[in-house]
Order: C-alpha cells, then sequence, then structure tokens
C-alpha cells in the first residue's frame, strides 16, 4: 500500500494563500466605482431583456453607460497621476 501523505501537502492550499493580500485589497477598493457602474449597468440590461424598452427604461440605460465611462475616465485619470507622482 502506498501512503500518499507527503503528497497531500502540496494538494492542499495553504490558508494564507486563500484570503486577498492587502494589495489585492487595495485594488479592488481603488477600482470599486467603477465596479458599483458596472454593475448598475448589467441590472439595467437585465431589466429589459424579457420586455419592450419603454422611454424610463431607455433612461436608465443611458444614465447607466454615462456612469460608466464617467468611472473609467476617473478611474484612468487617477491611474496617470499615480504614475507622475511615481515617476
Amino acid at each position: 500500500m502506498t501512503h500518499i501523505a507527503a503528497l497531500q501537502a502540496v494538494v492542499t492550499a495553504d490558508p494564507a494563500d486563500r484570503e486577498p493580500s492587502a494589495a489585492e485589497l487595495d485594488a479592488i477598493e481603488h477600482e470599486m466605482p467603477l465596479i458599483a457602474a458596472e454593475v448598475e449597468l448589467l441590472d439595467a440590461r437585465i431589466t429589459v431583456l424579457d420586455r419592450p424598452v419603454t422611454e424610463l427604461d431607455a433612461h436608465r440605460l443611458r444614465r447607466a453607460r454615462r456612469k460608466v465611462l464617467a468611472a473609467r475616465r476617473a478611474l484612468a485619470n487617477r491611474g496617470l497621476g499615480h504614475l507622475e507622482v511615481g515617476a
């Protein structure tokens, strides 16, 4: 009978690897406005999947798209400013 206890440590993940690192949490926090805007856009799109688009729905979709674009622009501008400070 072959024992595989020595191989078990390789297969089992280290508990420290299961949680996001501080850098990963900072990156998520940095991108949170964009994530929230994309979730809002997805919600607006899901709402109109099975029904005709009303004027109110169209307004909600346009507003959600604008929020995503604004969040992307703000994130890109913050990223560029961050790079200039570090240079």
